[in-house]
């Protein structure tokens, strides 16, 4: 069993390392998505896993629903000040490619797929 996890995570890093090569910005320049993702990690972890409460993990989210979220926080119609200010300066490509490679990500998020359902 722990060898099929191994297998998982190599296969997440190796698509999120992929991805992050290929990534380009408007003017086709190459986007640094671990550069680009630095700002991030001081409150969502390097790893994506969040270990404050407050912080929510972007490991392993969908993909469009990280770009929403950051697209929402760039035009203020989701209102955070903190998350409003590192959005505000991002372009679509930067958005697209940030929401891959957090998505890529193994998660440690919990949801109830592994818990044994009662009658």
């Amino acid at each position: 069993m722990k060898s099929v996890h191994l297998i998982a995570l190599l296969a997440c890093t190796f698509a999120a390392n992929a991805f992050a090569a290929s990534a380009t910005d408007a003017s086709n320049k190459p986007i640094d998505i671990k550069v680009l993702a630095v700002p991030c990690e001081a409150c969502h972890g390097k790893d994506g896993n969040a270990i404050a409460d407050q912080y929510p993990r972007l490991a392993g989210q969908y993909h469009d629903y990280l770009a929403q979220a950051l697209r929402e926080y760039r035009s203020g119609d989701r209102q955070n000040p903190i998350m409003g200010g590192f959005a505000k300066p991002l372009s679509d490509a930067e958005i697209d490619a940030l929401s891959r490679y957090f998505a890529a990500m193994p998660s440690k998020l919990h949801d109830l797929s592994h818990d044994e359902q009662g009658d």
